[in-house]
């Protein structure tokens, strides 16, 4: 895959922004994660027509009526039920300037309505009843990893799910 010029200039304008924003914050310059080696990827057991969905969105996205996410290192996750009105999803998220789209349509970052579809179709078995959410924009690496991430992993757990999709933002 090739990588446009156009977008590899927004990518590069992207991390600067992260950068200077996380310096206004307060914190020392930003140390973008590398992996040591690749993540340890398991074969599905079962086709994806008879396996149970999981779901996780770094959009800040949450129902009418939950708690919105506090804008700085939120390492809190929101369980958003699969039968959820689009009309009742809400978003907060440190980089405002990519949610006007999702506030429009809350499925181009949340894509609750097509994996709906999916599920009615039989192309997936079905999707977990929690779909999940977080704050994408966590400043502290050591807090994904001992504070949100295990709380990702025991909800999947919980729900049985065979296989996770990411849909950062």
């Amino acid at each position: 895959m090739r990588i446009r010029k156009e977008n590899a200039v927004a990518t590069i304008e992207y991390m600067k922004m992260i950068r200077e924003r996380y310096s206004r914050l307060g914190y020392p310059s930003y140390q973008w994660f590398h992996a040591e080696e690749p993540p340890a990827w398991t074969p599905l057991k079962k086709p994806l027509s008879k396996s149970r969905v999981g779901f996780l969105c770094t959009a800040g996205t949450y129902v009418k009526g939950q708690v919105a996410y506090y804008y700085k290192d939120d390492t809190s996750i929101r369980a958003i039920p699969k039968d959820t009105d689009v009309a009742n999803i809400r978003f907060s998220h440190l980089t405002e300037q990519y949610l006007p789209a999702a506030r429009k349509d809350p499925n181009c970052v949340f894509p609750i309505e097509p994996l709906r579809r999916l599920e009615k179709e039989g192309v997936v078995g079905e999707i977990a009843q929690d779909m999940l959410s977080c704050m994408g924009a966590v400043y502290s690496q050591r807090r994904t990893r001992e504070e949100l991430v295990p709380k990702v992993v025991a909800s999947f757990q919980a729900q049985r799910v065979d296989i996770a999709f990411l849909v950062p933002l």
